[in-house]
């Protein structure tokens, strides 16, 4: 099933916030396609994504949406795919697969970290409400999961003349 993984781990969630939406469940989703695909593989600076735990360092992200037990790169292509499908409905869940890649610059040649590997899960149980859940698979959490919530908010919302997310409710859970 496109956009939903089954075997997401629900039980172990390592954060998990609620927002209020000022656009409608397939608007939301129609724009959150289109930002994960002008993100992937954009290089960002680490303290434009957070507080940087190594200095000096590139982030670049890679994410992947859902389809039953597999996850595919999010290019034009997997977006036009999943915008046809958002035409007719909007998903209840959409779940996301998210490397963080990180690269040390020594003297002009890139050294790459071990890198970090996370699953976002939206759902969304009302319209214009959306819960964002996030699990770190592996990975040394050089982005932590709070941080990775506070740049996706950062990113929706910038990415529009106005403010679409809204923080209801924060919950930290690090198990």
């Amino acid at each position: 099933m496109l956009a939903f993984y089954d075997r997401f781990p629900e039980l172990s969630i390592h954060q998990k916030d609620l927002f209020m939406s000022t656009l409608t469940n397939k608007k939301f989703q129609q724009k959150l396609m289109q930002l994960f695909c002008n993100i992937n593989s954009k290089t960002f600076t680490f303290e434009e994504i957070a507080n940087p735990t190594v200095p000096d360092c590139a982030v670049i992200f890679e994410f992947g949406i859902a389809d039953a037990n597999n996850f595919s790169f999010i290019d034009e292509e997997e977006t036009k795919k999943v915008l046809a499908v958002l035409d007719k409905k909007a998903f209840r869940v959409m779940d996301f697969f998210c490397v963080i890649r990180y690269y040390k610059d020594y003297e002009s040649k890139k050294k790459p970290l071990r890198f970090d590997y996370y699953m976002v899960r939206f759902v969304f149980p009302e319209e214009k409400m959306l819960e964002i859940q996030i699990f770190h698979e592996r990975g040394p959490r050089y982005i932590p999961p709070e941080a990775l919530v506070t740049f996706l908010l950062n990113s929706i919302n910038g990415s529009s003349g106005r403010r679409i997310l809204k923080t209801i409710e924060a919950q930290n859970r690090i198990e």
